[in-house]
């Protein structure tokens, strides 16, 4: 079998991003706190430092919530019906992002707090 090139294989992985965020509310949440992030560093004079550790949280977040949407569509592809144990490991895979996230927005308020702080 034919090893697919480097073009068709970021081809098809930005299909599943795109797949992803044209269907589900939470990855379109995360991907407009990705925009204000973006604005708050341009208006703000932040290290290269702080930069990248507010991309680098957004970035989690956000591939994060794609291995949790992934998760689910398997266990409901898997199991269609209700089932307790497929409950509990989607559970478990939206905890991970919720972790990812709350993480995040502490990491946000302590780099975002001293520049707001000189705004007022």
């Amino acid at each position: 079998m034919k090893k697919p090139s480097l073009v068709h294989s970021f081809r098809v992985a930005f299909r599943g991003i795109f797949y992803v965020l044209r269907r589900e509310r939470n990855f379109q949440i995360h991907s407009f706190a990705l925009v204000v992030n973006g604005g708050l560093i341009y208006y703000f004079p932040m290290s290269t430092m702080e930069i990248g550790v507010i991309l680098f949280c957004c970035g989690l977040v956000l591939a994060l919530e794609l291995m949790n949407t992934s998760i689910e569509a398997i266990c409901d592809y898997i199991q269609p019906n209700f089932d307790a144990k497929i409950g509990v490991i989607k559970d478990m895979s939206a905890g991970a992002v919720l972790l990812a996230v709350l993480f995040a927005i502490i990491i946000g308020v302590l780099i975002y707090l001293p520049y707001i702080n000189d705004v007022f």
